[in-house]
């Protein structure tokens, strides 16, 4: 979220992928350029601090002047249940480290979203069968990118058994229900923005609470710019299955209660 949260991945993914040895680490940016959408400077820059796929939303052509880098990075992702025709891809077959196979989907639910969407569990679905795991790719991870919890959840457990992780993003707020599901699919409703928490979900403070007052709108939201906290979530996986045997809640400066996983 803005650069706070980029200053934030600067100072401590670096730090992460050597102390809990990251094989593949997926970063969802759609609020790294002034908390609305991404630009080629910003993909360049969360690749160096050790990204290894970036995922998007809805603000993702936010940053209208930049929609080219979507057809020039291929690590870059946006939605694949978008409209057909877009910009970029939604998904792609990555290698780690080690040349194990990575299927990244980028999905965007339905439920309270400003744009209108293909259906995610038709398009998710297509996805899985074209590159399923344990044959294909050595693991799948699926970012679901919606409002709803219910529909987050929901697409956990329709996933579950064919993808390593589901793991929401959208609503900036980190829950607190990292677990391995029945079939084996890690997950967790939303794993938090990298961001300042002293704010209204990363924009400054004054200006929501002004609208939410007076229900009138006014200025420009604006990235809450003190010191971020880097939220995500840790997954280890089976080799033979790719099904995930640990998931843990992270959660690395700022003001939030430290969460990293013992090694």
């Amino acid at each position: 979220m803005g650069r706070a949260g980029r200053t934030a991945v600067d100072e401590h993914l670096p730090r992460l992928r050597r102390a809990l040895a990251l094989d593949f680490v997926v970063l969802n940016v759609e609020n790294a350029a002034g908390g609305f959408g991404v630009t080629q400077a910003v993909c360049e820059h969360m690749l160096e601090a050790g990204a290894d796929v970036l995922t998007t939303g809805n603000h993702a052509f936010d940053q209208r002047d930049e929609l080219d880098v979507f057809e020039r990075e291929e690590r870059l992702l946006r939605p694949v249940n978008f409209t057909p025709g877009l910009p970029g891809r939604g998904a792609g077959v990555f290698q780690d480290k080690s040349g194990r196979r990575v299927l990244v989907v980028n999905i965007q639910g339905q439920r309270g979203m400003p744009q209108a969407m293909n259906d995610p569990f038709d398009a998710i679905d297509a996805e899985l069968e074209n590159a399923p795991l344990g044959k294909v790719v050595d693991a799948v991870v699926v970012d679901m990118h919606a409002e709803t919890t219910s529909e987050k959840h929901a697409m956990g457990h329709f996933c579950d058994g064919r993808a390593s992780l589901v793991v929401g993003t959208h609503t900036h707020i980190p829950t607190a229900d990292a677990q391995i599901l029945p079939r084996g699919a890690a997950y967790q409703t939303d794993a938090g923005m990298t961001g300042d928490y002293d704010s209204v979900i990363g924009m400054n403070k004054e200006e929501p609470l002004r609208r939410f007052v007076t229900k009138l709108p006014g200025g420009r939201f604006t990235p809450a710019s003190g010191e971020a906290t880097m939220c995500g979530v840790f997954v280890e996986t089976d080799d033979a299955t790719g099904l995930a045997t640990r998931c843990e809640m992270v959660r690395v400066g700022g003001r939030l209660a430290e969460a990293v996983p013992a090694r």
